[in-house]
């Protein structure tokens, strides 16, 4: 019976392949010639065949293909299959260029080829559909091209079809990653060899189109807003855990322009990414594309309103200080220390919350990290007023003395360079009486006993500055060191001689028995 029913059907070639263990699978096209349109209610779909395709492509879109299934007893069974599963049409010629037909049909052309782009390959095989996919990536250069030369209007059936097939296309599960297997303490983001995506021959042409698509003037952003939503940010966002770098590149300058055209999507972005710093911070400390969200961070934290609200005060205080203590911290520093440094120029009052919450996380056996935070440090020196620097520069410095007296040669180098900043020095000279006594005894440590020259001579400079700051000052820090350490040699040498008398007590009483 289904052999009457499919035998009545045009047909154009069928292509073959091995199905496996449910035998050989054929592609076929129908199409009902009594209508151009392919939609019963959304329930039914129409197939065309290549001959009717290419005679009315221009009024058309693409659809998809029904597959034929062999099964081993014999038996034939028929399927549409939707776009975006990974098969390709049996139409073996690209469609007609937009130069060849006439203006008022390139947009429904456009259309079509927007729907021949949205069906998806599996890339895995390279030996696979080779004809097809160079006729897709033709294509996709094409609709690049045209986008970005032709003054064409999108109407909102435009643009639901660009949404469609740039969803198809980039909303996919990304490869599991071969670092899922390791655990927090053994995974290093900086030592692992990234992925490339296979797929990126047409993913590349897919962001171009869309990255041009969202920056023209043409398109409006009041109805485009109807599909690009919330869930298809979301899914956006979802995609900078790709390992490919150069996939990611492109999300940030797409998802910059969405943030820039949708006002109306601003908070929601904003938060969407507030979420994935918080599940990276507190749950995975696993995530490829924190430094690119932190570059759109700093855009936009740059045009953020003054006085800044509050709900900017707590983004700063709970997403981005405890961003500093992931242990690839060093991956996404310099975007990181950029937001930072634009809080405190946005609001110098801000500067004594970045400065203690630079001391709360800072590393205690990681050298590394602890050269990151001092040049850190240094930029938010810069941007800091006195009334600031006031209230926690005794810690502050406290933590900078530990730091001069650091076995490890850069971090003492990196500590010590401070001084080498006019406003820092001016700062520091503003406060000498309570910054000399905390720093003095680092200095004369080092310079009694580092055991790196360089390191020696930076601390006989910051001693030689200090001392020409002010004379009677660096004389009375150094008579109370002196006296410090007498009398903390005095304690150690009568500690010694109660050791000793117990020493001797012991073997006399074992000598006794």
């Amino acid at each position: 019976m289904i052999k009457n029913i499919l035998n009545r059907l045009p047909r154009s070639k069928s292509s073959k392949r091995d199905g496996g263990e449910n035998g050989n699978v054929s592609y076929a096209h129908t199409v009902n010639t009594n209508s151009a349109s392919a939609n019963d209610n959304g329930n039914s779909k129409e197939y065309l065949t290549k001959e009717y395709l290419m005679a009315h492509q221009s009024a058309l879109p693409l659809r998809p293909l029904a597959v034929t299934a062999r099964i081993s007893n014999g038996t034939v069974k028929t399927a549409p299959v939707p776009i975006g599963v990974g098969v390709f049409n049996t139409i073996s010629e690209p469609l007609p260029l937009f130069r060849d037909v006439p203006s008022s049909e390139r947009p429904n052309l456009f259309i079509t080829k927007l729907n021949l782009c949205s069906t998806i390959f599996d890339f895995s095989d390279a030996t696979k559909h080779i004809k097809e996919k160079e006729i897709k990536r033709q294509t996709l250069i094409e609709l690049v091209d045209f986008i970005g030369t032709a003054n064409i209007q999108y109407s909102e059936l435009i643009i639901e079809e660009v949404t469609k097939m740039v969803s198809a296309n980039l909303f996919r599960a990304l490869s599991p990653s071969v670092h899922d297997n390791l655990c927090i303490e053994t995974f290093d983001a900086e030592e692992e060899e990234p992925c490339m995506e296979p797929a990126w021959s047409h993913l590349q042409h897919v962001y171009d189109f869309f990255l041009r698509f969202v920056m023209s003037p043409e398109m409006d952003a009041k109805i485009a807003k109807r599909y690009i939503d919330h869930s298809f940010v979301l899914k956006l966002l979802d995609l900078f855990d790709s390992e490919d770098s150069r996939e990611r590149e492109y999300l940030k300058m797409i998802l910059h322009r969405i943030y820039g055209k949708f006002m109306v999507h601003r908070p929601f972005i904003r938060k969407a990414i507030n979420n994935i710093f918080y599940r990276f911070i507190f749950e995975t400390e696993r995530h490829n594309g924190i430094a690119e969200l932190l570059e759109i961070m700093g855009s936009i934290i740059n045009g953020f309103a003054l006085p800044l609200k509050e709900e900017h005060k707590l983004f700063l205080v709970r997403a981005l200080m405890p961003l500093h203590k992931a242990k690839c911290v060093s991956v996404y520093h310099r975007q990181l220390s950029h937001c930072v440094v634009q809080f405190v120029e946005k609001d110098l009052k801000l500067a004594d919350i970045i400065i203690r919450g630079l001391l709360k996380y800072w590393p205690l056996t990681n050298s590394h990290k602890e050269v990151l935070f001092l040049s850190e440090l240094e930029e938010v020196l810069e941007a800091t007023q006195p009334a600031e620097f006031q209230r926690c520069m005794v810690p502050l410095f406290k933590q900078v003395g530990r730091c001069v007296n650091s076995l490890h040669f850069q971090v003492a180098e990196r500590s010590l360079f401070l001084w080498n900043n006019d406003h820092i020095v001016n700062l520091v000279a503003q406060n000498r009486a309570v910054i000399l006594p905390i720093i003095y005894p680092a200095l004369a440590k080092n310079t009694q006993s580092h055991w790196n020259q360089a390191v020696h001579g930076l601390t006989l400079n910051a001693r030689k500055m200090f001392l020409e700051m002010d004379q009677d000052l660096f004389q009375e820090c150094q008579r109370r060191y002196e006296e410090e350490e007498a009398e903390m040699d005095n304690v150690n040498g009568k500690r010694r001689l109660v050791w000793e008398k117990l020493e001797a007590m012991a073997a006399s009483g074992v000598i006794a028995k």
